[in-house]
């Protein structure tokens, strides 16, 4: 089964709250990822801040994007 992000909330200190299509909210950081070239852009707040999703995952408006599995696996439950 393919679990899909179905909506995403940039927040502050670089982390994002994704929905997922199993229904829960999880808590990601996106911190570790920003020394990665791929990610350079995203360190610019207004960048960071165009995150969306895709249909399966998410992205930012520069094409930078993180896998569902990665966004689902290195996240956090949030409780409701």
């Amino acid at each position: 089964m393919i679990i899909k992000a179905i909506d995403v909330k940039p927040l502050k200190n670089y982390e994002l709250e994704v929905t997922f299509d199993n229904g829960e909210v999880r808590r990601f950081d996106v911190k570790p990822y920003l020394e990665f070239k791929a990610f350079k852009k995203i360190k610019d707040i207004e960048m960071f801040n165009t995150v969306r999703t895709d249909g399966l995952s998410i992205e930012w408006a520069d094409g930078t994007d993180i896998c569902p599995y990665e966004l689902y696996n290195n996240s956090y439950r949030l409780e409701k």
